[in-house]
């Protein structure tokens, strides 16, 4: 299957890979299916894109908590298990949505992740959705050393 991403150009997708967001993501409940890419080229991957299949200007960059020392412990409740028809733990993967802030003088940050809602993937069945934590009040800035240099 082909589709044409704004920030990607045409792409060839296979199928099954796509990941389904039942109820897509918070502002984005239009958009359900979407492909996650990495660049082949890096050693170490760090930052993932979620583009979406239904609208060629949507995607994010998503990165994986671990990289940056995170551990996120939290309960899905009945309805997100059954909607990522969750059997096993194991099947699940947690990325944090990433961004660059507005540029601001002050701020020497290269990236910002919201910890505040990340996404909740379940790898085996192909099911996506966006976890929105309430009462977690932190700022996490991610830094690159390859940026930095």
């Amino acid at each position: 299957m082909k589709f044409h991403s704004t920030q990607f150009g045409l792409q060839e997708v296979d199928p099954e890979s796509i990941l389904t967001f039942p109820k897509g993501m918070p502002g984005f409940e239009g958009s359900t299916r979407y492909k996650l890419f990495h660049d082949d080229q890096e050693q170490q991957i760090v930052i993932h894109w979620l583009q979406s299949i239904d609208e060629p200007d949507v995607a994010f960059a998503l990165v994986d908590p671990a990289v940056f020392g995170l551990n996120y412990e939290f309960v899905l409740s009945d309805e997100e298990e059954q909607l990522l028809k969750m059997e096993s733990p194991d099947d699940i993967a947690v990325l944090l949505i990433a961004y660059k802030p507005q540029p601001d003088a002050d701020s020497k940050a290269n990236i910002n992740a919201n910890i505040n809602g990340p996404v909740v993937l379940n790898t085996r069945a192909r099911l996506g959705m966006q976890k929105v934590l309430v009462g977690l009040q932190a700022d996490i800035t991610l830094k690159s050393r390859k940026l930095a240099a």
